[in-house]
């Protein structure tokens, strides 16, 4: 599966006031790795940033007036998205704004959700977290994220974060995403016939910086799930009821 985790900046919160877009960042993961393949750029919106969003980004007026216009990034940006399946937080905002400039660059481009899938992590960390703050530096906090580096708004630091948040929340759904084929499988093995082993398998044990890393996994699966992470819990005794 590909997946692109996608974040933008705008001059203002109403798209329907004519506020514009002012960066779009994308990370690109498939079978839920980061493939290391980024997309982002800066654009000019031809109008002013409102103070608001000016002091959430940092970025000012004058730093845009160089940058290309949507149109002339658009064939790249289609072409980095076209057929993954969008991760957004809030994802119906920042469609919004794509749709808009689409519709500016031509009519003939259509939609996004003509191209992609969108899947809104705002709507499931609501479902998953009812009553409690959701916003991306919350979930960073709940899910055990690191965002020490997130003083300002930014798109690309914002979907490296989001991917992060992402697969800590979907952590457990990771079989479902790794194309395994029973049938195929039984069909090698049946073409392959049995295998014998002639020695003893190597047994390769966890270093130290491999341990350090787990730990630190089941400690943010401890703050993310009731009760703890399954991992860490007592075996139950045979007979008794968990």
């Amino acid at each position: 599966m590909r997946q692109i985790v996608l974040d933008t900046e705008t001059t203002g919160l109403e798209v329907r006031q004519g506020h514009r877009l002012i960066e779009i960042a994308c990370v690109e993961m498939i079978e839920r790795r980061p493939s290391g393949r980024n997309y982002q750029t800066y654009l000019n919106p031809q109008r002013a940033i409102d103070e608001g969003a000016r002091q959430v980004t940092g970025i000012e007026d004058e730093f845009l007036l160089d940058k290309p216009l949507f149109a002339d990034v658009v064939e790249e940006f289609l072409a980095f998205i076209d057929g993954a399946e969008l991760i957004i937080h809030n994802a119906s905002f920042d469609i919004g704004f794509l749709d808009a400039e689409l519709a500016r660059a031509g009519a003939h481009l259509g939609r996004i959700g003509d191209r992609c899938s969108v899947l809104d992590t705002l709507a499931m960390a609501r479902e998953r977290y009812p009553g409690q703050r959701n916003s991306l530096d919350a979930l960073c906090k709940r899910l055990g994220v690191d965002n020490s580096h997130r003083d300002l708004h930014g798109g690309l630091i914002d979907a490296q974060l989001l991917a992060d948040v992402y697969l800590a929340m979907t952590s457990g759904q990771v079989a479902l995403d790794l194309g395994f084929d029973a049938a195929a499988e039984q069909d090698s093995k049946a073409a392959i016939g049995p295998i014998v082993l002639t020695r003893r398998p190597r047994v390769r044990l966890a270093d130290a910086q491999e341990l350090a890393a787990h730990e630190s996994r089941l400690d943010a699966l401890d703050k993310s799930a009731a009760g703890g992470s399954l991992w860490r819990r007592e075996p139950v005794e045979a007979g008794t009821v968990a």
